[in-house]
């Protein structure tokens, strides 16, 4: 989808550099082609600032495109699921074969706990550590010295 057009010596000189698989800079020519480039300096950010545009645009309809296609696997997940709780209750453990398609069966073993995590020894228990970055944000703030975190100011760009 292109909502601007874009002067195609910019385009040219920037994809020269970039990897076409993952989109990101392999050398730094592309900088160093873009700066080369004979027209008006304005004109050359502006030109950028579009593409860029496009270039968020594409991802927000990719982004779409995925949400559809995950919507539309999970249904057929469901729907699935649903069809095999149907056939296990129908042979309830019993082999079934025809020339297309076969139902074997297997044991296996899995754990249920509904009891009291607190109530189990602490060998049977798993935790997970994780810092917060909000907590440390606002201690860091209110003076306090906390050692290997500190609060590092962006300068985050906005394309209207």
């Amino acid at each position: 989808m292109n909502l601007y057009e874009i002067d195609a010596r910019i385009t040219e000189a920037f994809e020269a550099a970039v990897d076409p698989e993952t989109g990101e800079i392999i050398n730094q020519g592309a900088y160093e082609a873009l700066d080369g480039l004979q027209m008006e300096m304005s004109r050359k950010v502006e030109e950028v600032l579009l593409w860029i545009k496009n270039l968020r645009a594409d991802a927000e309809a990719l982004k779409a495109e995925k949400q559809a296609f995950a919507s539309r696997q999970q249904s057929a997940e469901r729907k699935a699921d649903s069809l095999e709780k149907y056939i296990s209750g129908i042979l309830n453990g019993q082999k079934f074969s025809t020339e297309r398609v076969a139902v074997t069966w297997r044991k296996s073993k899995t754990v249920e706990f509904t009891g009291n995590l607190k109530e189990l020894p602490s060998d049977l228990v798993r935790e997970k550590l994780e810092i917060n970055k909000t907590a440390i944000k606002d201690a860091l703030e209110h003076g306090m010295d906390i050692p290997g975190a500190s609060i590092v100011i962006h300068n985050n760009m906005q394309i209207k």
